[in-house]
């Protein structure tokens, strides 16, 4: 063995010790943060360009909400480019198609006329669910679960779509209510008795109930293998990441740190209850890519959102 050779290999070796206490330091930093919190919470986050890491219970299933938009995203664009979809088509809301919660399309009057390519932006950008329902319809959920299955994702699936999901909510109230249509539980919104909080608690507790399902690992590789461009073509990849970037909602992983690096993200929210964010840190050291999930939540939602800014800020600090 060469004295260059051994002077690298200890090189290495000394480099490799330094990292292990940093990393420690890190994670020992995070999991005070999430594990502070009165709710389930898991993370992982991984520096692209040195592949150095870190979890917490990265590989348990939990409940996506609106992160799960990220797959339907990717099939879209993967769609236009095999063209099976025309993103500048156009397509005519109607009433039976619009959906409460997030998003502003149900703000409009009926007939709004966006292209496919207006309801995927609609979609992330303010996790719009009467675009999401269209684009599921659009598209096909069995077929986004195809290509999540044959990408190689265990966990990782949309298990129904949002008018399913809000009709629970009052088939949870009086099982006769399977039969509201999508346009009834429009117009009903969502139960505000009393005791709704805790059905919603055990609602969305629920893995038969779950929107999407997912681990911290998975949803993070998803995102790596999309800053790669091993998702879809280049033109595809830039529009996606592109869209991510304007996402609207700045109040956990770009809270503290939007001034100091682009994000680009996806919230999922079920507030008080679950407050998810994953997404992109590009950091002057190269992009990072960070999934928090915060399920069962029973505490502060100010503070949920406080620490997954905080743990944003912590990544960014150790790894830039």
């Amino acid at each position: 063995m060469t004295r260059t050779l051994l002077a690298l290999l200890v090189l290495g070796a000394s480099v490799l010790s330094a990292e292990d206490p940093s990393r420690a330091a890190l994670e020992k930093t995070v999991r005070g943060r999430l594990d502070a919190l009165d709710a389930h919470s898991t993370l992982y986050a991984k520096h692209l360009a040195t592949g150095r890491e870190i979890t917490l219970r990265a590989d348990e299933p939990v409940n996506t909400v609106s992160v799960i938009k990220i797959p339907i995203m990717v099939l879209a664009y993967r769609d236009a480019e095999a063209g099976r979809l025309n993103l500048d088509e156009r397509h005519v809301i109607r009433p039976e198609e619009l959906r409460r919660g997030t998003g502003i399309l149900q703000a409009f009057a009926v007939g709004l006329n966006p292209t496919w390519r207006d309801l995927v932006t609609q979609m992330m950008i303010t996790s719009d669910n009467t675009a999401t329902d269209l684009l599921i319809e659009r598209l096909g959920l069995a077929r986004v679960n195809h290509m999540l299955e044959t990408m190689g994702y265990q966990e990782t699936r949309l298990r129904m779509t949002i008018g399913r999901l809000f009709r629970g909510v009052w088939e949870q109230l009086d099982p006769k209510n399977a039969a509201l249509s999508d346009r009834d539980v429009f117009e009903r919104g969502f139960p505000e008795d009393a005791a709704a909080p805790a059905r919603y608690m055990a609602y969305v507790a629920d893995p038969t109930k779950w929107f999407g399902r997912t681990t911290a690992r998975e949803m993070s590789l998803m995102l790596e293998r999309l800053q790669k461009g091993e998702l879809a073509g280049p033109a595809s990849t830039e529009e996606m990441i592109r869209t991510l970037q304007r996402q609207l909602y700045f109040s956990r992983l770009p809270q503290r740190i939007r001034f100091r690096a682009k994000v680009g993200h996806k919230t999922g929210d079920w507030p008080p209850i679950i407050g998810n964010d994953v997404g992109i840190l590009y950091s002057d050291a190269g992009p990072i890519v960070v999934s928090v999930f915060t399920n069962q939540n029973r505490g502060s939602f100010f503070d949920l959102e406080a620490a997954i800014g905080k743990v944003a800020e912590d990544v960014l600090d150790a790894w830039r």
